[in-house]
């Protein structure tokens, strides 16, 4: 009964396409000139780029006194920006690694872009500590390699330190992992190439693979081993970022449900911007039969999964800081509810709980408009959400007399508009320039469906089925 349903299940690729058509219909995405939307996205991309590396340039010559960080609040919209950033980055390697190593064939259409999310929203996220340190000429400091300061090694002890090291672990895993996945679409762009830079550089980046039985069981294996290394880095990197919050004394940071509570808003966050990516992408790039809206659904319904997880860590927090009977928790709690910060705590509840729920109803699903409205909400929501944990905690003191307000400057909020510039400005590249799609992944996901499947390719000449396996490896004979 489970076979004849999914038998019968929606494929995940629409078209009926064969593997020559994939091959040729997403190379053909790389070969046209882009579109005037893209070169749009672009000029859009790169004018909030320039105007937060203005930003930047300025506050490093002058000082991060150009913030509006005052002797209360010693952390606001930078540390934001970096955790939001840093959650963003969560969705590509559940997407790629957990779904992967779970089997779930639906990924294959849209793995390659969030892993390529994953890259640049972790670039940007690496960006803040190190204007944080004001002094970024020496952010060198931060790794422990031999030096010549006689016994000066960095704090072990220090969030600094530990978000160095997270940030570098997992930009280094994502990294192989999304380039690892490129090979056989890398090899499939250089056999279509015409002689010249295209085909020296797509040959020089395939590491001359060769398509063979030898090196697909090869790339196999190390693309499982990588997924299972990436893997523990979801839970183990957003929980280091929490540490940086849990382990201090102040009430509304000192809680032990943050670690579980930052990882399942990272990919709650994660996973709204991938939708949003990926149904501008569907339509910019004319991908309709690649991206089907099965693969918003389902990407919808993890959505809500995780919303409705980050919406019990809110009552949980809740509950506790009014069980305890600490009065600095429950301070703290209605505080963010009640006083100067209010709108931006409503802000967050708002848009990270109630609007999710109505992703209950298939309607809403299978409504690509209404998905990227919620997903858009979602990252406003989680971004306020980092703002509201940050700073409410600390901008009310033990001593009403070092009370004391925030309000971020023109500098940061241009920043935080660079940070967006820089991240769209890598993904339009990377959509003109490398296969949105995973060729050879999509290919294997045709080569699986049955069904009707199965007779027409029965039906095909044995040439033409000779051609289209020899496609599927690679494009080279073996």
């Amino acid at each position: 009964m489970a076979e004849a349903h999914a038998a019968q299940r929606e494929p995940a690729i629409a078209g009926n396409k064969t593997p020559a058509d994939v091959t040729r219909e997403i190379c053909a995405v790389l070969d046209r000139k882009p579109s005037g939307l893209w070169w749009a996205g672009l000029l859009f991309a790169l004018s909030l780029l320039l105007t937060g590396g203005a930003a930047v340039t300025y506050e490093i010559q002058t000082g991060i006194g150009t913030w509006g960080l005052n002797r209360t609040v010693g952390w606001a919209f930078d540390i934001t920006n970096f955790v939001f950033w840093i959650g963003i980055g969560h969705a590509g390697t559940l997407i790629s690694a957990i779904l992967f190593l779970f089997r779930q064939r639906w990924r294959t259409s849209v793995n390659r872009s969030a892993e390529a999310m994953t890259i640049f929203a972790v670039t940007c996220a690496g960006m803040f500590p190190i204007i944080h340190m004001g002094r970024p000429w020496l952010a060198y400091w931060i790794f422990p390699y031999p030096n010549f300061r006689g016994p000066l090694w960095i704090n072990f002890r220090s969030p600094l330190a530990w978000d160095a090291f997270a940030i570098g672990t997992y930009f280094t895993i994502s990294l192989l992992f999304w380039y690892l996945g490129m090979l056989p679409d890398l090899a499939t762009v250089r056999d279509r190439a015409k002689p010249g830079l295209k085909k020296a550089l797509t040959g020089f980046l395939s590491l001359s693979w060769n398509g063979s039985v030898h090196t697909w069981q090869r790339y196999e294996t190390v693309y499982l081993l990588l997924a299972g290394l990436a893997t523990p880095l979801v839970i183990s990197v957003h929980t280091i970022v929490s540490w940086d919050f849990a382990t201090a004394v102040i009430p509304g940071w000192h809680a032990t449900i943050f670690p579980p509570y930052f990882v399942a808003g990272a990919i709650f966050s994660g996973m709204a911007m991938v939708l949003t990516l990926m149904i501008v992408a569907r339509k910019t790039m004319r991908l309709e039969d690649y991206i089907t809206v099965r693969h918003v659904e389902v990407m919808a319904k993890l959505v809500l999964a995780t919303g409705g997880m980050v919406a019990l860590a809110y009552l949980t927090e809740f509950f506790i800081a009014f069980y305890s009977d600490n009065p600095y928790e429950q301070f703290v709690i209605l505080n963010r509810m009640r006083g100067p910060f209010a709108w931006a705590f409503w802000t967050m509840f708002s848009c990270n709980v109630l609007v999710p729920q109505a992703l209950w109803f298939r309607r809403v699903r299978t409504n690509l408009g209404a998905v990227f409205a919620i997903s858009i909400l979602v990252n406003v929501g989680m971004w306020f959400e980092r703002f509201v944990i940050i700073v409410t905690s600390i901008h009310r003191d033990y001593l009403p007399s070092s009370w004391g307000s925030y309000a971020p400057t023109l500098i940061e909020i241009l920043t935080l508009a660079g940070s967006f510039g820089l991240f769209l400005t890598l993904f339009l590249l990377f959509i003109r320039f490398v296969p949105v799609i995973a060729i050879a992944e999509v290919k294997g996901a045709l080569s699986r469906a049955g069904g009707h499947r199965e007779l027409s390719e029965a039906r095909k000449p044995e040439g033409v089925r000779i051609a289209e396996r020899e496609t599927v490896l690679g494009g080279v004979r073996t």
